[in-house]
């Protein structure tokens, strides 16, 4: 095996595996010929050119969340459209795309976000705190519904495989392994897969964590370290699995 812990491994396994008319001069008939016998036209007088209307200029974030803590109706739609991109890439990747709760989901958080926004103080982006809160919701309503294994089951190897390189070899036993791995992180403990899954695959730390599970810091931390525990041990008995992890760790 190389230097790496196989579940360390393995986590990397599921990374490699987003203008206005203006008056128009009025002049003569150009086709009339010209009669200097003629009585002069009185020539009209050119309508004088609109002035164009500018954009409203964009809100930074920090204008966006004080217009949204006053109330302004303005604010909500510039806020939806700020926040949904990330709300949307958060929810698929906890679910995967196809999962037929993504858009509930995605509206859920969204409407958590706006509730919650006055306990936004600024220590980290508006696109992490938004991360957070969306998995904060994507975890609470999993549990309600009693389908903390359907993390594991929806996630799609087209989406984890996405930045695979083209190699027809790699990419097979890549998504045979993580099939692999996918079923014992489903035999572990939920809470320890949730914060594995959090922490070591998805990027968020354990103060987040926290956050999203609702627990201590602590508590997150022991979760990650049993769950990381508990994987490398079922990785290390089954040696199939073992080699073809030390297979894929020796071509990147």
């Amino acid at each position: 095996m190389s230097s790496r812990t196989p579940a360390r491994a393995a986590a990397k396994l599921w990374l490699v595996a987003t203008p206005p008319a203006s008056g128009a001069q009025l002049s003569p008939d150009a086709s009339a010929s010209p009669d200097i016998d003629a009585a002069p036209q009185t020539q009209t007088r050119a309508r004088r050119p609109s002035q164009p209307v500018l954009p409203t200029p964009a809100l930074d974030d920090c204008e966006l969340l004080a217009a949204m803590r006053a109330a302004d109706p303005n604010a909500a739609t510039a806020f939806h459209d700020r926040v949904r991109p990330q709300v949307e890439r958060t929810v698929a990747r906890l679910l995967g795309h196809h999962d037929a709760d993504c858009e509930d989901l995605v509206q859920l958080a969204i409407i958590e976000l706006v509730y919650t926004i006055d306990g936004y103080r600024g220590d980290c982006s508006l696109d992490a705190w938004t991360s957070t809160l969306t998995a904060r919701v994507v975890y609470k309503q999993i549990r309600q519904r009693r389908m903390e294994r359907r993390i594991f089951g929806s996630l799609d190897p087209e989406d984890l495989l996405a930045r695979t390189p083209p190699s027809t070899d790699r990419e097979a036993i890549a998504r045979n392994t993580m099939h692999r791995v996918r079923r014992h992180l489903e035999a572990l403990e939920g809470n320890k897969a949730w914060t594995f899954l959090l922490h070591d695959v998805c990027g968020y730390d354990l103060q987040e964590i926290a956050l999203i599970t609702s627990v201590s810091v602590s508590a997150a931390q022991t979760r990650l370290v049993r769950g990381r525990r508990e994987l490398h041990e079922r990785i290390a008995a089954d040696p199939e699995l073992a080699s073809r992890i030390e297979q894929l760790e020796g071509t990147t």
